[in-house]
């Protein structure tokens, strides 16, 4: 996990009370740095002060949102207000912790963020693998995929593309074994979570 925070002091406390429950912890001084710095495929999350020189911690939030490089947020402040924290959390945030903060609230707050991150990493590992599935398929068995999980018949879908029914039958034999779906139930899952609609092209 990281921790940014512009004073050195807080950076050195920070990593002690972490480490002190056995995390690994990356102590970092500016927005700009955490940007530039090479992040573990792990679950993580980031404590973030507020405010920093040049980038603000705000303005990190948004950043790393624009990219699409999502980790839990956990912000802390000895400057902050109620529609500062407000953004923080509508933008995503874990947890905004104005300083003096309790240590066990912030070890609650991270242990949460840690989480939530090991679910999104799973989910995203899964959507990866059932992507890679996909593009396994032929161009005829995804057009066959997508008529298939609006609970199209396979006489309906032979019909539509003007082939026999055992060739159709083929190709829904393929896009089961391929995709590893149990049943047309279960494709129609995956297909949701690959964001495929149920129209043929």
């Amino acid at each position: 996990m990281f921790v940014v925070d512009d004073d050195s002091s807080v950076r050195e406390a920070l990593a002690d009370l972490i480490t002190s429950v056995g995390l690994s912890v990356e102590t970092l001084k500016s927005a700009r740095d955490f940007l530039e710095h090479q992040r573990p495929d792990a679950p993580a999350c980031l404590v973030l002060d507020v405010r920093l020189p040049g980038l603000s911690g705000l303005d990190l939030q948004r950043e790393l949102i624009r990219m699409g490089m999502p980790i839990p947020i956990i912000f802390i402040t000895g400057h902050g207000d109620i529609p500062m924290s407000v953004r923080a959390i509508k933008a995503g945030a874990v947890e905004f912790l104005p300083k003096p903060f309790r240590d066990q609230d912030l070890l609650d707050a991270i242990q949460h963020a840690i989480e939530i991150d090991r679910a999104a990493l799973q989910e995203r590992t899964m959507v990866t693998e059932l992507r890679h599935r996909y593009n396994s398929l032929t161009k005829r068995e995804r057009e066959v995929m997508k008529l298939m999980v609006t609970g199209m018949l396979t006489k309906q879908i032979a019909a539509q593309f003007k082939n026999s029914e055992a060739t159709v039958k083929m190709h829904r034999g393929q896009v089961m074994h391929k995709m590893k779906a149990q049943s047309v139930v279960h494709l129609a899952r995956i297909a949701e979570k690959l964001g495929i609609v149920g129209e043929a092209g």
